[in-house]
């Protein structure tokens, strides 16, 4: 028995080379101040009563792959809808970003996503998992000092509402 234990921990005391450690992945952060996002019916007030639908960026999940000089993301983005007051049709067509920042948070990279979600006809709230795969070049940066930020890209008026309706 002693032999056998011998012979396993001495799998250890030998290397077949260097081992192959992955590194870690960047930060997947949803900006909270653009998690929300609201689609306004045909009355010019920009109000509550005159949202038809809105949207939110519910979670994010990153998973990453090492590829030379780059690392190759993974991301599953789950962004829901809710019908508003003025809501006509079943569907809604929002638009998120994803940003790649590096570690003194400049931008590398920025690419918009468009999701439609669809809602059954007396359905107050869907969802939809949105994935993509993107390559990022590291330049000599470790993935890990990287962030990937999503949020919705607002127009002014989306902004004036949330500055003056917080919380809906």
């Amino acid at each position: 028995m002693l032999l056998g234990v011998l012979a396993l921990a001495g799998c250890s005391w030998f290397s077949s080379g260097p081992s192959k450690q992955t590194e870690a992945c960047p930060t997947a952060v949803i900006l909270r101040p653009l998690a929300n996002t609201a689609v306004f019916g045909p009355a010019p007030e920009r109000r509550p009563d005159n949202v038809a639908f809105y949207g939110l960026l519910s979670d994010a999940d990153l998973k990453c792959e090492n590829t030379g000089g780059g690392v190759r993301i993974s991301l599953d983005t789950i962004v829901v809808g809710e019908r508003g007051p003025a809501a006509k049709g079943d569907s809604v067509d929002l638009q998120y970003f994803v940003a790649v920042t590096g570690p003194d948070q400049s931008i590398l990279s920025k690419k918009p996503f468009a999701v439609r979600i669809a809602f059954e006809p007396n359905q107050r709230r869907a969802g939809v998992t949105d994935h993509i795969e993107q390559n990022i070049p590291l330049a000599g940066q470790k993935a890990s000092d990287l962030n990937v930020l999503l949020g919705f890209q607002q127009s002014p008026e989306v902004i004036d509402f949330y500055k003056n309706f917080r919380g809906r």
